[in-house]
């Protein structure tokens, strides 16, 4: 398979997975774009690989991580809280609460929940996405839920009040 065949049969699916994952589909565009120039630089070995789709996904991941990283050493944000950004536009029937609430997990967090719940991959899959263990993906997933738990629980407080 080309590259040329690789990407338009996986680009759309690349874009929704970052935007998911990011928050932000402009976010989301610049991510893909980039990772798809780095990879395009090495698709003779990527195209070797078992499963191709699986080093971008981990590439994308790293890149919004980076990304994030960098951001935050740009803008220094207070008490580490990530910034504002849209919600997608297209993510299904969730209520765009859940998007702002996703919006402020850590980004492994975040990756995790995004792989498990929208991608529908199991938890060694997505370690080997993110080249960790089965048990700390894990981790992420309960730490992630628990921090929307905590914050839905919050929200519903305050709103009783």
């Amino acid at each position: 398979m080309t590259f040329d065949e690789f990407v338009g049969a996986r680009q759309q699916a690349f874009l929704r997975y970052a935007t998911v994952l990011t928050g932000n589909p402009d976010l989301a565009q610049d991510i893909v774009q980039d990772v798809l120039i780095r990879v395009h630089s090495r698709w003779h070995q990527v195209e070797s690989y078992d499963h191709p789709e699986h080093y971008v996904r981990r590439a994308i991941v790293n890149a919004y991580v980076s990304w994030r990283r960098q951001w935050s050493v740009r803008n220094l944000v207070p008490f580490a809280s990530p910034p504002d950004r849209a919600a997608p536009e297209h993510h299904g029937s969730e209520p765009p609460e859940l998007w702002q609430r996703m919006a402020r997990l850590p980004p492994r967090q975040r990756a995790v929940i995004v792989l498990r719940y929208y991608e529908g991959f199991s938890d060694n899959e997505i370690a080997e996405l993110l080249g960790c263990s089965a048990g700390t993906v894990r981790t992420h997933i309960s730490k992630a839920l628990a921090k929307l738990r905590a914050d839905l629980r919050s929200h519903r407080f305050l709103e009783a009040l």
